[in-house]
């Protein structure tokens, strides 16, 4: 997996955490550099931290698995994808994120709650091969700190405009990684 697809699948993981990260934004009176540095740490923290248990999880059923392993992958980046593209299109608001309360027992909650999904992504590099399994930890971690942080500050200056396209924009590139994966397994696509 090239540093473009990684890129991509940072952004896409990332996505969850931003949406959370604007709905923190958004119940502040001021966004501060602390509360974006906060949401940022714990937000990619997780997020870079997930994969990497996933990945060892993957690796120690490879093995066993080889001969379907990037049927798995694609199966849960595709699950992964989609369930993010519906949720985008539910009836859930904003105020589901929680209120402004960054205190470390509300933001383990939302960290765990947004990173769960990256989990299954490790697994699925695991199954990929060829991941530099650290380079594609650390920067799934920088992405997703950054915009993170970023969406603390979109959300309190913007609204909630970009959650619902950035839940979808992310679970489409989720689903089309899947879709490579496949294809470059199955002799399709090189």
């Amino acid at each position: 997996m090239g540093l473009g697809e990684l890129a991509l699948l940072a952004v896409g993981l990332s996505m969850d955490a931003f949406a959370v990260s604007v709905c923190k934004g958004l119940a502040m009176k001021h966004a501060t550099l602390k509360s974006e540095l906060t949401c940022g740490i714990w937000f990619g923290g997780f997020q870079g931290l997930m994969p990497l248990i996933g990945y060892f999880l993957g690796t120690l059923f490879a093995e066993a698995i080889q001969t379907f392993d990037h049927w798995i992958a694609f199966g849960l980046l595709a699950l992964i994808g989609v369930n993010m593209i519906r949720e985008a299109f539910g009836d859930e608001e904003c105020d589901t994120c929680g209120d402004a309360d960054l205190s470390a027992k509300t933001m383990f909650v939302m960290a765990v709650a947004t990173s769960i999904d990256a989990l299954a992504v490790g697994v699925s590099l695991a199954m990929a091969g060829d991941v530099n399994i650290f380079a594609a930890v650390a920067l799934i971690a920088l992405v997703t700190f950054l915009l993170s942080a970023a969406g603390v500050r979109i959300g309190n200056i913007f609204g909630s405009r970009f959650e619902k396209k950035a839940q979808i924009a992310g679970g489409v590139i989720l689903v089309l990684l899947g879709v490579k994966i496949l294809l470059e397994h199955l002799g399709m696509i090189g």
